[in-house]
C-alpha cells in the first residue's frame, strides 16, 4: 500500500475499512449483510402494501412509503461499499467514483433531512385542522413535499462536492473509513482547507443543528395538543408522533456528531458512521411496521391475497 507521490494528482483513494482483523471482518460481513437484506425487504414491504392496499392511500402513508424508498436509497450507496471492502485486504475506489459516492450519499441523505421536515407538517396539519387534513394534504401538497425534498438535498449535495473539487489532490491518498466521505477526503487536500471546512460545516452541520431543534419544537407542540385536546384516537397519534420523533433522533443526532464540528478524526466516527448509513435504514422500517397497528394488519392482508392467489394457481395447475 503506497502513498500517491506529493507531486502527482491523486487518481484513488485506498479505504482502510473497519477493521483489519480478518475474522472479525467475516463476522461483520454476516451481520452487515443481513442488516441490508433486511433494509430492502422491510422497506419494500412498507412500498408494495401501501400501494396494494387501497385503504393505505392517505397522505400519511403516501409519505412513509416515500421514506421507504429513500432509505432503500440511502443504504444503497455505501453498504455493498462496507460489505465488499470486508471480504479484501484493501478497497481502492477511483477519483470519480469516490466524488459520486459523495454526491449521491449527500443528495440522498439531504433529501430524507429535508423528507423529515415534509412529514412533520402532515402530522402537525393532522392534529390542528383535522377537518381539513385531506383538503390541505392533497397530492399536489404531498407530492410538493417530496420534490421540495428532493431539490434542497440535490442543492445541499452540489454545494458540498462544488466546493469540494475546487482543492487540489496530490499527496496523501488514504481515507481510514470504509466509504469516502466529505470529513476525510477534504483532509488529503494539499492546500490550507479550513475556509472551505467552515463552509461546509454551515451548510450540513449548522442547517442539521437548525433542523432538529426546529422538529423537536414542533413535535413537543404535537404533543402537547394531542394530551390536552384530543380524546378519540390519542394513543394512536401519539404513537404515530412518538415513532417519528424517534425516527427523526436516529438520523439527525449521529450526523450532527459527524457533520456538525471542525472535521477531526475521533474514535466513534465509524460507529456512527455505520448507524446512520446502515444501521437507520433498517430501524426506520421497523418502527413503522412493529409500531403501527394499521401496517401490521394491511400487510397480513397483502400477504394473505397473496397465499390465496397462489394456491388458486397450484389448484388450478393439478386439476388441468
Amino acid at each position: 500500500m503506497e502513498q500517491q507521490n506529493l507531486t502527482s494528482t491523486v487518481t484513488e483513494f485506498v479505504l482502510l475499512g473497519l477493521t483489519q482483523n480478518q475474522q472479525l471482518k467475516y463476522f461483520l460481513f454476516m451481520v452487515f449483510f443481513i442488516v441490508y437484506v433486511t433494509t430492502w425487504l422491510g422497506n419494500f414491504t412498507i412500498i408494495i402494501t401501501v400501494i396494494a392496499d387501497h385503504q393505505l392511500h392517505t397522505p400519511m402513508y403516501f409519505l412513509l412509503a416515500n421514506l421507504a424508498f429513500i432509505d432503500v436509497s440511502d443504504s444503497s450507496v455505501n453498504a455493498p461499499h462496507l460489505l465488499s471492502g470486508l471480504l479484501s485486504q484493501h478497497k481502492t475506489v477511483s477519483f470519480e467514483e469516490c466524488i459520486l459516492q459523495m454526491f449521491f450519499f449527500h443528495f440522498i441523505g439531504g433529501a430524507m433531512v429535508f423528507f423529515l421536515v415534509g412529514m412533520a407538517i402532515d402530522r402537525y396539519v393532522a392534529i390542528y385542522k383535522p377537518l381539513r387534513y385531506l383538503i390541505i394534504m392533497n397530492r399536489g401538497m404531498c407530492t410538493g413535499l417530496v420534490v421540495l425534498a428532493w431539490l434542497g438535498g440535490l442543492a445541499h449535495s452540489a454545494i458540498q462536492i462544488g466546493l469540494l473539487l475546487q482543492l487540489p489532490f496530490c499527496g496523501p491518498n488514504i481515507l481510514d473509513n470504509f466509504y469516502c466521505d466529505v470529513p476525510q477526503v477534504i483532509k488529503l487536500a494539499c492546500t490550507d482547507t479550513y475556509l472551505v471546512e467552515l463552509q461546509m460545516v454551515f451548510n450540513g452541520g449548522v442547517i442539521l443543528i437548525i433542523l432538529f431543534i426546529s422538529l423537536l419544537i414542533s413535535y413537543t407542540i404535537i404533543l402537547i395538543k394531542i394530551r390536552t385536546h384530543i380524546t378519540e384516537g390519542k394513543h394512536k397519534a401519539l404513537s404515530t408522533c412518538g415513532a417519528q420523533i424517534l425516527v427523526v433522533s436516529l438520523i439527525f443526532i449521529p450526523s450532527i456528531f459527524i457533520y456538525a464540528r471542525p472535521f477531526r478524526k475521533f474514535p466513534m466516527d465509524k460507529l456512527a458512521s455505520v448507524f446512520f448509513t446502515l444501521i437507520t435504514p433498517m430501524m426506520n422500517a421497523m418502527i413503522y411496521t412493529l409500531r403501527n397497528a394499521e401496517m401490521k394488519m394491511a400487510i397480513k392482508r397483502l400477504m394473505s391475497r397473496m397465499l390465496l392467489s397462489w394456491m388458486k394457481r397450484r389448484t388450478s395447475v393439478i386439476f388441468e
